[in-house]
């Protein structure tokens, strides 16, 4: 009898446990944003540049996946911040059809903006069906630039003395990063947005040797402890999130991702990041 009550029990328990991971991972972590802080050496910057704030935000994933409404309320508690500088690094929503204009348009109302200046580039997700749909892409780019970011696609913009260099998505229709580097000057303070981070591996970075914004990557979404996560879309598994040294002097920084592609997350909570801008 006490054997059979044990087992009984253990299962109870193992059951039990196991419903709350599942509601954690369904129900808490996805919406558990957390804002990171991060150090940003960058050189060439204008003194009066020094402290101020680059706020990231990528794969916002507006759609029907999940309640979007966290979204809004994520940028709310973002403005908080009064960031200088906004960056948004692509995949703005999870595209199934023209509703997703419509979604995109609620959503953007709400946008974070930078008091200097706010600019994006569009992820794979933006570009439709098989990242293929040019019209898609252009409404999307027409809804963001009514709210106020300025989507780069393989060319820069400066303000207040920092340069933002935006490469169009690496599996979208206009991907040309030898376009976007043309010209580029290394007496300038640049930061270089770009959806994909398996980017950085390919030949087009001329003598870079500042700062690469990524997402796409998500961390994985779920995340054994200690464990690199089982999942991502890109072929070098070594970007994950967080910030990375490469070569050349790069710094690549891949964001967790605000949104999400499906409503779950363990061990990688949802992500906005503020860098503190500094003299390198």
């Amino acid at each position: 009898m006490k054997r059979r009550r044990f087992i009984r029990n253990s299962i109870g328990a193992t059951l039990g446990t196991g419903a709350m991971a599942g509601i954690y991972t369904w129900q808490i972590e996805p919406f558990w944003v957390e804002f990171v802080r991060v150090k940003m050496p960058i050189r060439n910057l204008p003194s009066e540049l020094e402290g101020k704030t680059l706020m990231q935000i990528s794969d916002v994933h507006v759609g029907d996946r999940f309640d979007y409404q966290y979204i809004i309320d994520s940028f709310e508690e973002a403005k908080k911040f009064k960031p200088e500088f906004v960056a948004y690094t692509g995949d703005f929503v999870s595209y199934e059809n023209e509703k997703q204009i419509g979604q995109l348009e609620e959503v953007m109302k709400h946008a974070v903006l930078g008091k200097y200046g706010t600019v994006g580039v569009l992820g794979n997700h933006d570009y439709g069906d098989n990242w293929a749909e040019q019209d898609v892409a252009d409404a999307i780019t027409s809804v963001l630039g009514g709210a106020g970011i300025q989507i780069l696609s393989n060319t820069k913009q400066q303000f207040n003395g920092l340069n933002f260099i935006g490469f169009d998505d690496y599996w979208g229709l206009n991907f040309s990063p030898q376009f976007a580097m043309e010209n580029y000057d290394d007496k300038q303070a640049n930061i270089v947005l770009c959806h994909n981070p398996d980017v950085c591996d390919l030949d087009v970075w001329e003598d870079y040797d500042g700062w690469i914004l990524s997402g796409h990557t998500h961390g994985g979404q779920c995340k054994p402890p200690f464990l690199n996560p089982p999942l991502l879309p890109v072929v070098n598994k070594n970007y994950t999130s967080g910030k990375i040294d490469l070569s050349n002097g790069r710094s690549l920084y891949i964001n967790r991702a605000i949104g999400h592609l499906w409503q779950v997350r363990f061990n990688v909570r949802p992500e906005v990041t503020i860098f503190e801008l500094q003299k390198a």
